[in-house]
Parts: structure tokens; sequence; C-alpha cells
């Protein structure tokens, strides 16, 4: 490239930035505080910037690049389906539509076990992305069992749709509480570490964990509860993985008062923890299954509902009172049949469970040893937390609960530290988050974890400092 060529194609990127800044209303934002990092270009694990700065991607940008940046399988699906049907409208049939239902019907919970017929257990209703997903999920629920209430999480993100906000748990709700969907409640789910319950193990954590979410149901009314939502593995509010027998016996608790058990896959499907959906890995089957973000990694939106067919079969002569124009878009699902073709053809499902397992569990827990602002890391494949303290006796956090501006510092610090090795983390509250593409190399993955090694010197010198 020429330098004039150089000098024409700096000020495009310029007049493009300029442009964003102008027009663009960010989400999540105070508009005057922001400034978004423009991004070129991506391959694989990795992006950069307009300026030639390389980054490694260990947020999937929002837990949703499973399969990574330009897949060429992917891109090249997307391409050729908009060559020969780019849109059809959710009233007609599609082909790729079709496939990639009786594909994720076949992988969703309990369908392996049941045979050859498995997949008949499921239907999929496609939405746009996780928030509606969520959303359906609930009316489905509401309408299938004829009552109003819906319990969820205080640690929990569903999304920003008037329900899913509304059954969100953390501080992401409160300023949407201006019209909140009057039929929630939350309770307080298993977290071994900062335990509500003072249990000393997981053990004990998740059996008083079920006793509370007994006498929540008790006290609310079973027969006016239709559903119990929760995120299989809660995400972005810590990467909680449940104790073993939990989540079987909230299904128990379920079927005991004719509850439904919806389980929000959304982050954590699709191979995020080496498995199709997070839930397979307890053997426990819901009743809903919500989905999106790794179902095509994202590269055009796409989400659903994975409905159990004694759900469905509610609405065999009865309308369901729902739909998108957008549903089951043929690009999306085109990308989408593609991508779990690939996940089989390049074991995708084993990688992230032999090197979760062998490598970044592993080298988390060597830095946690080394580092005393480091309480605890848990996770599983490539979904993992690394939470930050002052003082790993008294568990003080880092940073205070939903801090901001000057109280948020520390954590800025570290972050700072860490993206300025050339690595872009997933970050909340007091949380370094390691979610990765789950194409990421095993090198890839120790030159990421290095640096957050390095990064953590920073968080360090906090330590044993009283706030």
């Amino acid at each position: 490239m020429t330098t004039d060529q150089e000098a024409r194609r700096r000020a495009a990127e310029r007049s493009r930035t300029r442009a964003d800044d102008r027009y663009v209303f960010h989400s999540w934002s105070a508009q005057g505080a922001i400034d978004p990092l423009p991004v070129a270009g991506g391959e694989g694990a990795w992006f950069w910037d307009e300026d030639g700065n390389r980054y490694l991607d260990f947020a999937s940008q929002l837990v949703n690049l499973n399969l990574g940046h330009q897949h060429p399988r992917l891109v090249a699906a997307l391409q050729a389906q908009a060559g020969r049907l780019a849109t059809v409208g959710p009233t007609f049939a599609n082909d790729v539509r079709g496939e990639l239902a009786r594909l994720i019907a076949e992988r969703a919970p309990g369908a392996a076990a049941a045979g050859t017929d498995g997949d008949r257990r499921w239907r999929v209703f496609f939405t746009n992305g996780g928030a509606d997903a969520v959303e359906n999920a609930v009316r489905l629920a509401r309408l299938h069992t004829g009552r109003a209430k819906v319990l969820s999480a205080y640690r929990s993100y569903h999304g920003n749709t008037t329900t899913a906000i509304s059954l969100t748990g953390d501080p992401r709700r409160w300023p949407n509480e201006v019209s909140p969907d009057p039929h929630v409640r939350h309770f307080l789910g298993p977290y071994t570490y900062r335990s509500a319950f003072g249990a000393r193990d997981d053990a004990e954590e998740g059996e008083r964990a079920l006793a509370h979410l007994r006498e929540v149901v008790q006290l609310e009314g079973p027969g006016t509860i239709a559903a119990i939502l929760l995120e299989t593995i809660v995400g972005t509010n810590g990467v909680l993985v449940p104790p073993d027998g939990y989540l079987a016996g909230v299904r128990a608790l379920c079927d005991e008062h004719g509850i439904l058990l919806v389980t929000d896959e959304v982050m954590v499907g699709f191979g995020r923890v080496g498995e199709w959906f997070a839930v397979n890995r307890w053997g426990v089957v819901p009743d809903l299954v919500t989905f999106a973000k790794g179902v095509n990694s994202g590269y055009v939106p796409l989400g659903g509902v994975v409905v159990g067919e004694h759900v469905a079969r509610t609405f065999d002569d009865r309308v369901f009172p729902g739909g998108l124009t957008y549903s089951g878009h043929p690009l999306a699902c085109a990308v989408g049949v593609e991508s779990v073709r690939t996940f089989e053809d390049e074991r995708i499902l084993d990688r992230v469970r032999t090197l979760g397992a062998d490598v970044v569990g592993p080298r988390l827990r060597e830095i946690a040893d080394r580092h005393p602002s480091v309480g605890e890391v848990r996770g599983l494949g490539f979904f993992w937390a690394v939470e930050l303290v002052r003082d790993r006796v008294t568990r003080e956090p880092l940073v205070p609960f939903n801090a901001s501006g000057a109280a948020a510092a520390p954590m800025g610090a570290v972050v700072a530290a860490v993206k300025e090795r050339g690595v872009w983390p997933f970050v909340h509250f007091n949380r370094l988050h390691v979610a990765p593409p789950l194409v990421t190399s095993a090198e890839d993955l120790e030159h990421g974890l290095a640096a957050i090694d390095e990064a953590l010197d920073v968080a360090d010198g906090y330590a044993g400092v009283a706030t």
C-alpha cells in the first residue's frame, strides 16, 4: 500500500469513528462518558483496532463468539445462503430453519437417552436473541400452567426486555423497575464462596440453597407459580457452577408442585463448558431451555426456546399468541446449521473439556496461589471467573458491590493492565471472567493467562489495603 493509500485509509477510518461518536446511541452507557475501541477486523481468537493493535479476545465479545472471528465455514455458509434465499417470513417452511431445529432437538437435554425418538421430545421456537427467548419461554410457561408467578435468582441476568429485566437479579434491574413485570419473585441461589446460608462446602451449600428455595415456593404459594427460571451456570454474576445435586433438587421441587423448570442457556449453551447444553452435564431435563449467542456465534442475531413436547402440545388446538418477523431467519439458521457441523467435525466439545481441565483450570489455580488478591477461581470448560479481594480471610471484594467512579478504580487499573498486554477480558464487579472462543489454541490460552497473571500484580497492590 502506498503512502497516499494509507493516508486515505486512515482518513476513512477516522471518519467512521467520528460517525460513531456523533450518531450511535450505545447500550448500557452514559453517552458522554464512553470511548469505544474502533475495531477493524478479526480472525479466530484475535481482533484488532484501526491502528493495528491486536487483542486476544478473552471475552468472546459478549461470550457469544464461540467459533471465533471470521470462521471460514460460517462465513461461507452465510454467503451461500444469501445467494440462494436471503430472507423468508416465519409463516413459511424453510429448509435451513427446519434443519437447525432438528439438530438442536437431537442434542437437547435427555434426547440422547430417549433413543432414536429423542428428538421428538422437543420443538424449537426461534427468536432474535436471548432476551426475547426468555420473554417467550415465560409466556409459554404461564399459558401452559395457567399461573402467573415466575421465580428467578438474585444473582442473574436474563436480558433487557420487560419480563427478562424483571427476572434479572443484578443491579441492571433497578433503573428498569419503572415498568416491571408484577409477577416476578427472586430467591438466593448457591454461591459457596460467599454463602448466604453459612455453608462450609458445596454439598452443604446446595442443600441449604434448596431448603431456601423450597421455603420461598411455600411462602409464595406453589399453586401460583408457573416456572422457576435459572441460569444453569450463573454467567455475568460470577460463573457460579451449581453444586452437584442442586439442579436435580430444583427439578424435583418443580415436579412436586406442577411448576415448569426453565434453564437459561443463552451464555453457557453450545459448547461453552464442553456440552451442547450445560444442563446435560447433570443429567437434568428441564421443561423449557432458552438459547442464543453460541448457537451461531452471533454472526447473525439468533436465539430461541427449546420447548418440551408436553408444553408444545398445549398449543395443538390453541393459538400461541407470540411471534417475530425475523423468527428463524434463514441467514442466521444457515450459519447455525454449519456451526453444529463444525462443532462435530472439529470435535469442539472434546477440546473444550480437555483444555478446560488440563490448561485453563490448573493454570488459574497456579495464578491464584501466587496472588494474594485472588480469593477464588471457579468454572468449567472455557468459562471461568477470577474473584479479586482485598483480604483473603475476610473476603472483602477488591471493589464494592456495583461500584462506579473512584470506587471502581482498582478494577479499572487491573483491566487496563490486562489490555496493555494485548488481551481483552470480560469484567463484572470484582471479577475477571475468562471466556475465550472455543477455537482458541493452547498457546493462545497460555498467552492470555500469562497476561492476567502479570496484571494481577496491580491487584496485589490493593491487597491488605482497607477501603
